[in-house]
């Protein structure tokens, strides 16, 4: 997924420099405006919260503290969700939501590179600190629960915060979902493949197939390798990396240009986090979960593709559950369509936790 940002990257810096940089300052100071919460019962907390025995960053946002409050667990490894406030800037109006950057990720790395991540990223110490974060979130904001909503690698984290500690959270509203088999299903690769020869990258195909098709066995590097293939021989996901991802980051009031070379940094960094989830098994780890299960998925995502998540789902036993395809969008749907995965929330999600037995 780097290289494939960083091409973006490369194709944006070719316009003339001033103009471009014009330009982006006048879209940063805007969303800068548009970022503001004014109401009298409403928070704006971002900064450095100690986790884990590391500065990492946090953002609690919403015009409404008796809103219900979401707390995001971004993908990756080192996708962090804090460029995307823009984009989800309407949430704020129905949710208290909670971001996240992990070790190793966004504004957390940047704070002080790799050498202020405590040692290297690995699943369980991202599994403890998300407990961590979630136990700050619910005393800093005086509430029992809170909505999880995690997106891509972070579904990896959600299903076991969620299965494991249902005191904890109300409901689970996964997206980008990840279904973990132990290597078996191969639908994604063998799509992957498919692409690449239809398109004529026999380089590309065979550096896959020289990866092989269990990713039970890949390593970080290999995953990685996959992941940007994957990603960029599919047109509907290479623009949501280019037009969503990097031009959210690009017009972030948040992100500076060392900012966003940090970003980029962070995800290398973090990448060996895949390897302590390469084994799991989630059938095998249960599909019975205590909590309202929600899935919210492109209907085009190559990455983790919507028929997996849905044979998961049709397992899954949960006090409600309801799945939902979100059409025209693959991987990132959520912040490529974050209009219609607010209306989601707002239909399945946000009556059911502020029902009175959930209160």
């Amino acid at each position: 997924m780097i290289g494939v940002i960083l091409a973006a990257t490369t194709a944006a810096l070719a316009v003339p420099v001033a103009g471009l940089f014009g330009h982006r300052a006048v879209r940063r100071s805007a969303n800068a405006a548009l970022m503001r919460i004014d109401s009298a019962a409403g928070i704006d907390e971002q900064g450095f919260v100690r986790i884990g025995g590391i500065e990492q960053w946090i953002s609690i946002r919403g015009e409404d503290r008796a809103n219900p409050v979401l707390l995001e667990i971004h993908g990756g490894p080192g996708a962090a969700g804090s460029p995307y406030g823009a984009r989800t800037r309407e949430w704020e109006k129905h949710f208290t939501l909670v971001r996240w950057d992990m070790r190793g990720a966004g504004l957390t790395f940047a704070r002080g590179g790799a050498g202020a991540q405590g040692g290297p990223v690995t699943f369980d110490r991202l599994y403890e600190d998300a407990l961590e974060v979630t136990r700050y979130v619910l005393d800093r904001m005086q509430v029992g629960r809170v909505v999880l909503m995690p997106s891509s690698f972070g579904t990896v984290f959600g299903l076991r915060l969620a299965r494991n500690h249902p005191e904890l959270y109300s409901a689970y509203a996964g997206t980008d979902q990840n279904v973990h088999e132990a290597g078996r299903d191969t639908s994604a690769y063998r799509a992957t493949l498919e692409r690449l020869r239809t398109a004529g990258k026999t380089k590309q195909a065979a550096a896959i197939e020289a990866i092989g098709s269990d990713s039970a066995r890949w390593t970080s590097a290999q995953r990685a390798s996959y992941d940007k293939l994957c990603a960029g021989s599919d047109p509907l996901t290479l623009d949501t990396v280019k037009k969503v991802i990097l031009g959210s980051m690009w017009l972030s009031p948040l992100y500076t240009l060392s900012r966003m070379k940090a970003y980029f940094q962070g995800q290398a960094f973090s990448e060996t986090v895949t390897e302590g989830a390469s084994g799991f098994d989630d059938w095998a780890d249960g599909t019975r979960f205590e909590i309202p299960f929600f899935v919210f998925q492109g209907a085009l995502d190559v990455i983790t593709p919507a028929a997996r998540a849905k044979a998961y789902f049709d397992a899954v036993e949960a006090p409600v559950k309801h799945f939902e395809l979100i059409e025209d969008a693959s991987h990132f749907a959520w912040i490529r369509r974050p209009d219609r995965f607010l209306e989601l929330l707002l239909t399945h999600v946000r009556p059911v936790v502020t029902a009175p037995a959930n209160r």
